[in-house]
């Protein structure tokens, strides 16, 4: 058991506290300070997808999360399919926060909370999913129809999703993953069964091979483009500016070459960024205190119903 689990957090000084609110409220809109999916964790008397001690918890619940979620923005953006998603049927431009927080509610509740928030949480998805579709022209220049609930386009936002979130934690990260990366990429497949994805990879070896099925649809075009500029430099507050900043150089560091030259900006090495981003992540998580919320609500649920001692 990690050793954050084993012993209690020592409380969060002042100064620690009002930097988690504001850290909360930049990801979450909340303007409490509180994750507004607080409740959902906390709630309920049953276990969830994932104990304390599980490759999933241990990934999701670290900083290095930070740099996977741009990574994983990125990949995304590299297929047409989901790229005329985002850009059709979401708010990303207007309101580019609200998204983010939509995303890390799936991510949280799915980790952390019980069955009961992860089937309520799925069935949004699933009715969010219902609106998205329309046609996007392939990387050969066909037309093609598409729903966001088609089997193929869930599965590239699922390995996209689930590579860079390890590949993420493997370089950002000081903590090691129980069971490793095939553990990883085990028991997060269960994650997508309720958004109707019942085929994904098992293991790192699958992972890999299921990526490369894509490549030949990947493409990049003026539309791309203007996404990746987006994603590069989105409306973030001035101070949060320069870490963003770092986290997208980390972000394109850690994706193979292929994907860098699509993308088509000036990669920073990866031995450059890998030390300054996992101390500037250390840093953070010292600044806003050793605290979680999530992850003391969903232990203290997962106590109260004898699942976890």
């Amino acid at each position: 058991m990690p050793e954050s689990l084993n012993q209690p957090h020592r409380p969060n000084t002042k100064l620690q506290s009002a930097l988690a609110r504001r850290f909360v409220r930049l990801l979450s809109g909340s303007e409490t300070g509180k994750p507004p999916w607080l409740k959902q964790v906390a709630d309920g008397e049953e276990a969830g997808l994932y104990l304390p001690n599980q490759a999933p918890w241990i990934v999701h619940a670290d900083f290095a999360t930070l740099v996977g979620g741009v990574r994983a923005l990125l990949m995304q953006a590299l297929h047409p399919g989901s790229l005329t998603g985002v850009r059709q049927h979401s708010r990303y431009k207007d309101d580019p926060l609200g998204r983010l927080a939509g995303t890390i509610r799936w991510l949280t509740v799915t980790t952390f909370g019980p069955i009961e928030s992860n089937l309520k949480e799925a069935n949004r998805v699933n009715r969010l999913h219902t609106r998205v579709k329309g046609e996007y022209q392939t990387s050969t220049g066909e037309s093609r129809h598409y729903q966001a609930a088609d089997k193929d386009l869930l599965l590239w936002v699922h390995v996209a999703f689930m590579d860079s979130f390890l590949r993420s934690h493997q370089n950002y990260s000081k903590r090691p993953i129980p069971g490793g990366a095939d553990e990883y990429v085990r028991l997060w497949a269960a994650s997508v069964k309720r958004l109707g994805l019942d085929v994904a990879p098992q293991n790192e070896k699958e992972l890999l091979e299921t990526l490369a099925t894509f490549e030949s649809q990947l493409v990049v075009t003026e539309e791309t483009r203007d996404v990746i500029k987006w994603i590069k430099n989105p409306p973030l507050p001035t101070l949060a500016k320069p870490f963003y900043r770092l986290f997208f150089f980390a972000a394109l560091a850690s994706m193979p070459q292929s994907y860098q030259n699509l993308i088509g900006e000036r990669a920073l090495p990866l031995w450059f960024v890998k030390s300054q981003t996992t101390n500037l992540l250390r840093l953070m998580r010292f600044a806003i205190g050793h605290e979680s919320p999530i992850e003391e609500a969903s232990i203290a649920r997962l106590r109260r119903i004898g699942a976890w001692q």
